[in-house]
């Protein structure tokens, strides 16, 4: 993912304060590459250079949403614990925890405004998602690149919750 920001030695500062890391390989005075897990990354990038990779305006994320950015954490603390880290080093929170009982989530926006979702999902929960998923994959009712259609079934009857909040802890083939 690349995430347009107006100070980058700023950002790499805040994202360092929560505990990303960045590599230095793909790290210039317009852009570096924040490590998110050993598969997940995330360029940050100048409102310059991002502007060489679209012929769009950037859109003022303190003002409208371009995206949320979900990221599935191992416990409710931690959740709690990186929101909190955010607010301190300068990022603010945009919206109220939500707790579902199984799933709990809260987030913040960095300080370009990007919308960061922080869930933590039981794993109980989390493996009977994955179950219905591959039982509905068997019986072809969705197929691996998770149409709109299964998605839509997913999330209005198993579980009324936004598509982001399922895709994610599905990762590595499930």
């Amino acid at each position: 993912m690349n995430l347009p920001v107006k100070n980058l030695n700023r950002s790499i500062e805040f994202f360092t304060e929560l505990g990303f890391s960045f590599n230095q390989q793909f790290t210039d005075e317009t852009a570096t590459c924040m490590i998110v897990t050993d598969d997940i990354f995330v360029m940050l990038l100048t409102e310059e250079k991002f502007k060489t990779f679209t012929p769009r305006e950037i859109c003022d994320a303190k003002k409208y949403t371009e995206v949320l950015v979900w990221l599935a954490l191992e416990s409710r603390a931690r959740v709690d614990e990186m929101v909190r880290k955010a607010v301190a080093a300068g990022g603010t929170i945009y919206n109220e925890p939500q707790d579902h009982g199984f799933m709990y989530g809260h987030g913040f926006q960095d300080l370009d405004g990007h919308i960061w979702e922080l869930i933590y999902m039981e794993p109980s929960a989390r493996d009977k998602v994955r179950l219905l998923i591959r039982a509905m994959r068997k019986a072809s009712t969705i197929p691996n690149n998770r149409t709109a259609d299964g998605l839509r079934f997913l999330t209005t009857i198993v579980f009324p919750i936004s598509p982001p909040l399922l895709l994610s802890p599905l990762n590595g083939g499930e």
